[in-house]
């Protein structure tokens, strides 16, 4: 899909389709993230947390930290 930046007062727009707004679940007032590598934009909804997602990684991640660090910090030093 290509799409055409146009002028919006002292700056520029970019006009999104309804059905794709639907389709990202982003209603008209909701905040997005836009993000860039340089040469390109994504930009992505803000969705609020969702419950029990960080203790779930933060689990996951001292487990993992538990069976594999000293392997994972070797291979840091390299």
């Amino acid at each position: 899909m290509r799409k055409r930046i146009t002028r919006q007062g002292s700056g520029a727009a970019l006009v999104i389709d309804r059905p794709l707004l639907e389709l990202l679940g982003i209603k008209p007032g909701s905040t997005v993230e836009i993000l860039t590598d340089g040469s390109s934009l994504l930009i992505r909804p803000v969705r609020p947390p969702e419950p029990g997602r960080q203790k779930a990684f933060s689990e996951a991640l001292e487990e993992t930290n538990r069976l594999w660090g000293d392997m994972l910090r070797r291979l840091a030093d390299r």
